[in-house]
């Protein structure tokens, strides 16, 4: 059987509390440019079947959660872009998601938790809630190519608002595919923002 309990916030330390998982999104992009760099270590990246396994523990782990809240919702495990990814499609689901994703973040944080427990491996799980990533990454293209627009027209950075992780990664992707402008991220959590200017 499944253990599906929710793991406690302490929880994110290994057996012998060495080793934290990381907390933050790491989609962003300079998050894997620094783990590249720390120590010079090389990374295997998991197999498919792991990662597909990865998810099927995080689906079992939200789905408890929606029992426990009494949400009705269809579960999708899948493997996507080298990560395991889980969707949760239904009505009235609003609530998993939260301002602006935060509650969104907060369970996918506790999803990776529950797959950490039963594997010992930190994952890259991606939760996706009533296709909040996909209508929030349309809404933050369009963010970033009116950021675009101001900095080819003044000639001026522009700093956008604090965004989670999942976020900056977006709006870098849309910045890094348009000639004569570039973007990085400044600041720390929870304030960290994505900067666009031009290339010099």
């Amino acid at each position: 059987m499944t253990d599906t309990s929710i793991p406690r916030a302490d929880e994110s330390l290994d057996e012998e509390g060495t080793e934290p998982i990381e907390a933050s999104d790491d989609t962003d992009a300079e998050f894997e440019a620094e783990e590249a760099e720390e120590g010079g270590r090389e990374k295997k990246a998991p197999a498919e079947n792991d990662l597909f396994r990865q998810s099927e523990i995080a689906a079992d782990y939200v789905e408890g959660l929606l029992d426990i809240l009494d949400y009705d919702g269809d579960i999708d495990e899948l493997v996507s872009g080298g990560r395991p990814v889980v969707e949760v499609v239904g009505a009235r689901l609003q609530n998993l998601v939260g301002q602006r994703g935060a509650t969104l973040e907060a369970l996918q944080e506790l999803a990776r938790l529950a797959v950490f427990r039963q594997t010992g491996s930190p994952s890259r799980l991606l939760l996706d809630v009533g296709g909040y990533r996909a209508t929030r990454r349309k809404e933050l293209a369009a963010v970033a190519r009116n950021a675009v627009e101001k900095v080819k027209e003044y000639g001026e950075p522009v700093r956008l608002e604090p965004m989670s992780a999942f976020e900056r990664k977006c709006v870098h992707d849309v910045v890094n595919a348009i000639a004569g402008v570039e973007s990085e991220s400044e600041g720390v959590e929870p304030n960290r923002r994505v900067v666009v200017r031009p290339v010099d």
